[in-house]
């Protein structure tokens, strides 16, 4: 298979579970159902990190990227920035003596 007819099948997947099963990875429908943006997210960030043009390149960064979530969650992985947002502003602290106080 060239690198330009793998670009094209993939660029005709519409959801996470076309992308798994294209690359004949078993999955939990249920993990899939519940982490599918960040699981397609996790694929496209391992496929910059690497240089890989061939399906087996492909399938084992969607393997891993599907496995980040068996074993952990969304919050845990922060793959989008507005985890990482949120995980800043919970470091803020404000003294309970300005509690109520106007300024």
């Amino acid at each position: 298979m060239t690198a330009s007819t793998l670009q094209q099948e993939l660029s005709e997947m519409a959801s996470a579970e076309d992308f798994l099963n294209y690359f004949f990875i078993p999955f939990d429908p249920a993990i899939v159902e519940v982490n599918r943006l960040h699981i397609l997210q996790r694929f496209h960030d391992y496929l910059q990190q690497t240089d890989v043009a061939d399906w087996d390149g492909y399938a084992r960064c969607l393997r891993q990227a599907y496995q980040d979530f068996v074993h952990s969650d969304a919050l845990t992985e922060k793959v989008f920035k507005v985890f990482h947002r949120q995980s800043r502003a919970r470091e803020t602290r404000v003294p309970l003596a300005d509690i109520g106080r106007l300024t």
